[in-house]
């Protein structure tokens, strides 16, 4: 056995022991227990080191899943991962990382899914999450699939890794004579004015030269196309632009060589926005909304959009207030309604939704983004109920549903979906009645038709339950079934909810039949399809819920599930919308919104069941037995927001429409919202620089005294980051701040300064194509020199990494020498102690013992006999007794 130590000048102790011995021989230093005392020290002091091999090998490997090595690795991965499993030995462990802008550990028994941007390689954050997970006594390599093109420095995960003395070997992915052309960057202002002529510069390179084709769009439209010349590996092109309406314009730059290895930097995009006044953006379910000619006859610029598909967040710029009349919730973009809180109370810019059959609750508005942002809530109180429902729930719980959810980690299609479903009965009221059925190649009974009553926590605990099987979902087999139990309710309404797989809805044969029955005895049915239209089934569930005279819902993310479960829920419920003449009570919130009353009319023909929510003002409520609120207002943050529950345009308007004061009315309360405007002497500006965004703020004195109360705030949000996020300014002179603020991949960011009571918007702004796509020769070479220092190799066989020399780990054993020592120490202490419990003699002082007899004293002239010799026993206890009295 060859040990270490890490402190072998220990061993002076043995000279110094042996000459303490010498000159103090009462201590008796030499006594056996003693000097294993003494040798238990000097080796706990050498802290010994047993030399340890393990049997079995940790292999982790670290799989680049980043955009630019997708397409070389993925393609061979099933492979390598199967040759690495069949070559190992059983006391060996394979565990894999995957990894690009985030890391995951992957899970060999859940469907684990790498979630967030894939646009950059985070190698050292690979490195530092593997090394943070390694067993200590376990022999460890790593291996890495990838480029070897890293976007972020590996010096201190390097270090790290020559520390801890892990081995990193290499499988480089890498296509030999590369041919790579890109679009480096376009130069182009990021803020204009309306009819402001400016140019769009695009800068192309490339490793050879030659004539490159060159195309520009404009918010997904071709506008123009050109050839680049490239001398020396560089080349540039010029378009002329102007944005003659206010509002952002997004700009994409492409070019389509005949032979690229890397297709994934051909394109750059640039958001231009032409900054407006007093525009306005109607989104409306009307071609000829007369919101649109009543705003123009006031002289405000109004946008209207009624493809609704095409809405983006982009659509905010220059924009002063949004109107939503009459517009399902399922009809508008997510990106554009999340979008819509952002724009309210931080960019300071108004908002109003207007009723009708498709607004509030009855549109599935209920927990979408703009649900907490209305004065008015859509839930429906159970005392408020028209109808009592029974409603069927079909859903799919085919081998699809097994699936995994990015950015749900732990989550299934299955088990999101079930938590929808069950989000649906909570909803529901006590005197509604439910019946689950889960539906693969034949329907399972989860739960037969129950009044909820008492049972809804029950019912809802079966219904998460629900495991996925294999096959798809047989259509005609689940809407039979559930028609069949539907059948058996008393209750007044009836209504079908089919949840299916957009991509896997198999065996409709026959449905027309059942929901033609259905519609004859005043049933309804409704299909939320998770996917999109586009897929393989997606046109037969259009048409059965076109059939059924219902809504259809697409979904491709499964996140969003349960939120559009409960919408569905609140919307199918006829009573969230009465279409029935109701009379008027004004109110006196009116005067925050104008210094002059309206003469309201007496009633109107119908509106949206609501309740106004705490904090909000109203300036009318219904006369009926509900007192529901009929315009409610409030002020969230910057920005204004006004509920209008009764149509204003289309089906049931008549009336309002007829009104005398209906065009003050309309334009009072658009007025009203607009973004206020800011005093003069603020100025802010844009700078792109490479991946970040740099903010100049530049005042007057005028905005000395309002920024020595309150200091400017500047808030961004973006897709990664939805919540809005504070950001620090740095004075750099009187009146003069900045900031910078990083841009991520193609991630969009929108922002807002926060100055006084008003606010100035901005955005959209996005980064260019990152170093993802760079390709520095010099980080393949930095990884292989690392990999060198760390003992590893490259593995063209990745089957011999399980014959690498194992690692010999040096385990330490001053632990245990440390408990002996003590033991030993404990042992002698005691001993010392016992022994002198022991009777001894004391010869300090005299014993007492009775006088002995005196001998006859001889004759006179005899000489007295000699006193007798101590015996050797007497002698030895004396010698003891002197010893242990310590008697001089």
């Amino acid at each position: 056995m060859n040990l270490s130590f890490s402190h072998p000048e220990a061993l002076i102790l043995i000279p110094l022991w042996g000459a303490a011995a010498w000159l103090f021989p009462k201590a008796r230093l030499l006594k056996p227990l003693r000097l294993a005392v003494g040798l238990l020290w000097m080796l706990a002091w050498m802290a010994p080191h047993l030399p340890l091999q393990s049997r079995g090998l940790d292999l982790w490997v670290l799989v680049d899943r980043s955009d630019s090595a997708r397409d070389l690795i993925e393609p061979r991965l099933p492979e390598m991962q199967t040759l690495l499993e069949q070559s190992r030995n059983r006391e060996d462990r394979l565990i894999f990382v995957d990894f690009a802008e985030d890391v995951i550990q992957r899970d060999p028994l859940t469907a684990t899914v790498l979630s967030g941007f894939t646009d950059s390689t985070r190698l050292a954050t690979a490195l530092h999450f593997t090394l943070d997970r390694i067993a200590p006594r376990r022999h460890t390599r790593l291996l890495l699939l990838s480029d070897g093109y890293s976007t972020e420095p590996l010096e201190e995960a390097g270090l790290r890794l020559l520390r801890e003395n892990i081995p990193l070997d290499l499988r480089a992915f890498t296509p030999l004579d590369a041919v790579d052309y890109r679009v480096e960057s376009i130069n182009a202002p990021l803020r204009v004015r309306p009819g402001e002529p400016f140019l769009i510069e695009a800068h192309i390179t490339g490793t050879r030269d030659g004539d490159i084709p060159v195309q520009l769009r404009r918010n997904g439209e071709h506008l123009a196309e050109g050839i680049v010349t490239l001398v020396r590996g560089r080349g540039r092109i010029r378009w002329p632009q102007r944005l003659d309406h206010p509002g952002a314009a997004e700009y994409e730059v492409s070019i389509h060589p005949e032979e690229d290895t890397w297709p994934g930097n051909n394109r750059q995009r640039h958001w231009v926005e032409a900054g407006g006044g007093r525009r306005v953006l109607l989104v409306s379910a009307y071609e000829d909304d007369p919101l649109a000619r009543l705003l123009r006859d006031r002289g405000m610029e109004v946008a209207l959009v009624t493809r609704t598909a095409t809405l983006r967040p982009g659509h905010l710029s220059g924009v002063a207030s949004v109107i939503l009349n009459n517009v399902s919730a399922f009809q508008v973009p997510g990106p554009f309604l999340e979008a819509i809180p952002f724009f309210v109370r931080e960019q300071g810019g108004g908002f109003i939704m207007v009723g009708g059959k498709a607004g509030f609750g009855s549109g599935g508005y209920f927990q979408s983004a703009v649900d907490e942002l209305l004065p008015v809530s859509m839930e429906l109180k159970q005392e408020h109920r028209k109808l009592a429902a029974a409603v069927a729930i079909v859903m799919d719980r085919s081998g699809s549903m097994n699936a995994g959810v990015p950015g749900a980690p732990g989550a299934t299609k299955m088990s999101l979906a079930n938590e929808g479903a069950a989000q649906a009965i909570d909803l529901l009221g006590d005197m509604d009645a439910v019946t689950v059925f889960a539906v693969d190649t034949q329907p399972h009974l989860m739960v037969p038709l129950t009044t909820l009553g008492g049972n809804r926590s029950d019912i809802a605990a079966a219904v998460r339950r629900i495991q996925s099987s294999g096959g798809g979902i047989y259509v005609y087999e689940g809407l039979k079934a559930g028609w069949e139990e539907l059948q058996k309710a008393q209750q007044g309404q009836r209504h079908i909810i089919l949840f299916s797989d957009a991509s896997d809805s198999e065996r409709p044969q026959g449905y027309e039949r059942i929901v033609d029955e259905m519609l004859r005895e005043n049933a309804t049915l409704s299909v939320i399809a998770l996917g999109t239209e586009n897929d393989r089934h997606g046109d037969l569930l259009k048409e059965i819920a076109a059939r059924g005279q219902g809504r259809i819902l697409f979904n491709a993310d499964a996140a969003q599930l349960p939120m559009i479960f409960a919408q569905e829920t609140v919307a199918l419920s006829r009573s969230a919308f009465l279409q029935e003449p109701v009379g008027l009570q004004p109110m006196s919130g009116w005067s925050e919104i104008a210094a002059a009353p309206l003469p309201w009319p007496a009633h109107i023909d119908g509106y949206n069941l609501s309740y106004l929510r705490p904090g909000a003002a109203v300036s009318l409520l219904t006369a009926d037995e509900y007192e529901a609120p009929l315009l409610a207002h409030w002020t969230r943050g910057l920005g204004r927001v006004a509920a209008v529950s009764f149509p204003l345009g289309g089906e049931a308007s008549d009336t309002v429409r007829a009104w005398p004061a209906y065009g003050d009315f309309v334009r009072t309360l658009v007025d009203w919202t607009l973004r206020r405007e800011l005093p003069g002497g603020l100025a802010l500006r844009q700078t792109r620089e490479g991946e970040h965004l740099r903010i100049d703020l530049h005042h007057d004195e005028s905005w000395e005294a309002v920024f020595a109360l309150a200091p400017p705030e500047l808030h961004t949000v973006s897709a990664a980051d939805p919540d809005p996020r504070a950001h620090a300014w740095r004075r750099m002179s009187p009146g003069r701040f900045t900031t910078q603020i990083p841009l991520r991949g193609q991630d969009r960011l929108r922002g807002a300064l926060k100055a006084g009571e008003g606010a100035i918007p901005f955005g959209p702004v996005s980064a260019p194509v990152g170093a993802e796509w760079e390709f520095d020769p010099a980080m393949p070479r930095a990884l292989q020199q690392l990999s060198r220092l760390s003992q590893g190799v490259n593995r063209l066989d990745l089957a011999t990494v399980w014959d690498a020399p194992r690692r010999i780990t040096l385990r330490s054993i001053r632990s245990p020498l440390l408990i002996l020592l003590l033991l030993a120490f404990l042992t002698e202490a005691a001993l010392v102690r016992l022994d002198g419990q022991r009777p001894s003699l004391d010869l300090r002082r005299p014993v007492r013992r009775a006088p002995a007899p005196k001998p006859p004293r001889p004759a006179h002239g005899t000489p007295e006999p000699p006193e007798p010799e101590p015996s050797p026993a007497r002698r030895r206890a004396f010698q003891q007794a002197r010893h242990r009295n310590r008697l001089p």
